[in-house]
């Protein structure tokens, strides 16, 4: 490796994307798919409320390092880093999706994620008032039913926040594969 690869941002941009893209995808997958499958479901719960803040926050973190680390081209009067995002030849294909990759992520970070993370140990406290799981078959208590109600919307819209992020980080892998070519 020569010294000045070791001093651009380009490799740290490269290997920046990469972890987003390949975290987001197995996460959104793989990981979670199989470990729902292959989970007691409150052993599932335990495992996404440690887990999520995590890769929530790498989410949120990534597309940071993206920004500064985004490398000038001779194309770019602005040059790289943050100015090279907000030049406006880069508008739609690199401000958009880095912002959309970062705000999609911070949101379920900073308010979905916590929201549904205290809607389970509602139900939680609920299941033990109640005697019965919320995953049981119904009928349910009306606290429950509120509860199951709440807890699907949240989880609806931090997994389209999810998928939010990842079709803006493929978006911009074609921006990063055009700059290759």
């Amino acid at each position: 490796m020569a010294g000045s690869t070791l001093f651009s941002p380009a490799p740290y941009h490269i290997l920046s994307y990469g972890t987003l893209l390949g975290t987001t995808f197995f996460h959104t997958f793989v990981g979670g798919i199989v470990s729902f499958q292959m989970l007691a479901r409150p052993q599932f719960a335990i495992l996404m409320a440690k887990l999520f803040p995590v890769y929530f926050s790498m989410q949120t973190a990534l597309p940071v390092v993206l920004a500064l680390t985004y490398p000038a081209t001779t194309t770019t009067p602005s040059g790289g880093g943050v100015a090279g995002v907000l030049d406006v030849a880069n508008r739609w294909t690199v401000l958009v999706p880095i912002a959309a990759m970062f705000a999609t992520a911070l949101a379920n970070l900073a308010v979905v994620g916590p929201a549904t993370t205290r809607c389970m140990d509602d139900r939680k406290m609920q299941e033990r008032k109640d005697g019965k799981k919320s995953y049981d078959g119904p009928p349910h208590s009306q606290e429950m039913t509120a509860l199951n109600k709440k807890f699907a919307i949240l989880h609806g819209v931090s997994s389209l926040l999810n998928l939010g992020s990842f079709i803006a980080t493929v978006v911009y892998g074609f921006t990063l594969a055009a700059r290759l070519a």
